[in-house]
């Protein structure tokens, strides 16, 4: 699908920071925490499927490593943090000493070539099938209510279902999986990740509570902002009090509609989620590594309604912000140079364009990418045998 093009507006109540951005790029320094990056194209996460047997390998090794450049930033694809948390095949966790170990081949290699990287945190919740859960249970999730037939789950043997019908959480189950997010993101510093985003988009666990389009629950994490926010908040506070804040992002899509993940106000609930991290930054004394918008459609592009809601987003949220959804590089370099934006995060052209910040550099073209081999289990076709451009791209 092309990429839309829109123009994110500089805001009228930018701070002082963001109006010295009419000097900067995507190729200028940028400073996350105690991370100095050298330029603000970020690998956005993507599931890829290579994990066979759900443990990182050789093939995972080369991937990063290809696409690492010194003082870049990579995500990783989606992290388990839990076997509850499957909801695709072949994808790796972080919850036993074996993936801790396995990771740490990968961390070892992107950081050799100067990069960072982060685990990006992943439970599916109720986007997930009986066939992935322990002992063939439902899926946990805020709710009863089952995705649409509209969507459809990946099995492990490469057929499509219907998602199987979950079952809500208790609340002593939702303290079990706030601390499950805890211990993942110590078990990722363990492996040698820089830090965290938790994935709270996409219709996945998290935005299952965030969402009123899905979130029915009439206790305290049910009903009103405050109550559907609070399950991310609880997360963010027993992670960032485990690895530190600096270490902790957040990715969120009030915007996107996903796997049923629709909200009837999504500015208002970007807005408190927003007010909710600033008010925990501000107790900390110290700012998350990011928050991340994804807006607009995967592998789509962003509206201008869509792109409106952001800028009131990115204008009240008082840390490091980065936006993902259908960037090129005419519109990744308007939205940091306009201030709209500290990062930006590019996802299928990292995967057919492993030296994608040396072609965005020098305004080269990208290669494309071939979308039936996104979540094939083959090592190399489609995953580490794009070319590079020429042998000084790294």
């Amino acid at each position: 699908m092309p990429i839309k093009t829109y123009e994110l507006k500089k805001m009228e109540n930018a701070d002082e920071e963001r109006q010295g951005a009419e000097n900067v790029d995507l190729f200028s320094p940028y400073k996350v925490g105690k991370l100095q990056l050298s330029h603000r194209v970020v690998m956005a996460a993507m599931t890829r499927c290579r994990a066979l047997h759900n443990i990182p390998n050789q093939a995972m090794v080369e991937y990063y490593s290809q696409r690492a450049t010194k003082g870049g930033l990579l995500i990783s694809e989606g992290v388990f943090t839990s076997p509850m948390a499957a909801g695709y095949p072949y994808c790796a966790g972080i919850y036993t000493e074996e993936h801790i170990e396995t990771w740490k081949k990968v961390t070892d290699a992107v950081h050799g070539k100067g990069a960072f990287f982060f685990a990006q945190l992943w439970h599916c919740g109720r986007a997930s099938h009986t066939a992935y859960q322990p002992g063939g249970k439902a899926p946990r999730s805020s709710t009863n209510k089952p995705i649409s037939g509209r969507w459809k789950v990946l099995l492990p043997d490469g057929s499509f279902s219907e998602y199987s019908r979950p079952q809500a959480l208790s609340s002593s189950e939702i303290e079990e999986l706030i601390e499950e997010h805890r211990q993942a993101a110590i078990n990722s510093i363990r492996a040698g990740f820089d830090g965290v985003e938790l994935h709270a988009a996409y219709g996945y666990l998290i935005d299952q509570f965030l969402k009123d389009g899905i979130n029915d629950r009439t206790d305290e994490y049910g009903g009103s902002l405050d109550n559907r926010c609070r399950f991310l908040m609880q997360i963010v506070n027993a992670v960032a009090g485990a690895i530190g804040m600096e270490r902790v992002a957040v990715k969120i899509s009030p915007t996107l509609y996903h796997q049923d993940a629709r909200d009837s106000d999504p500015l208002a609930l970007g807005l408190a989620v927003v007010e909710r991290l600033n008010k925990l930054q501000e107790e900390a004394g110290v700012k998350m590594a990011h928050l991340q918008i994804q807006a607009g459609t995967l592998g789509g592009g962003i509206s201008e309604s869509e792109a409106e809601i952001v800028r009131k987003i990115r204008d009240a949220y008082q840390g490091n912000f980065m936006i993902s959804g259908g960037f090129n590089r005419e519109l990744g370099m308007k939205a940091i140079s306009e201030g709209d934006a500290d990062l930006i995060a590019y996802a299928r052209f990292f995967i057919s364009n492993p030296d994608l910040v040396h072609r965005l550099k020098i305004n080269a073209p990208l290669a494309q990418y071939d979308e039936a081999t996104f979540y094939t289990q083959d090592p190399v076709v489609g995953y580490t045998d794009y070319p590079f451009l020429d042998a000084g791209s790294d």
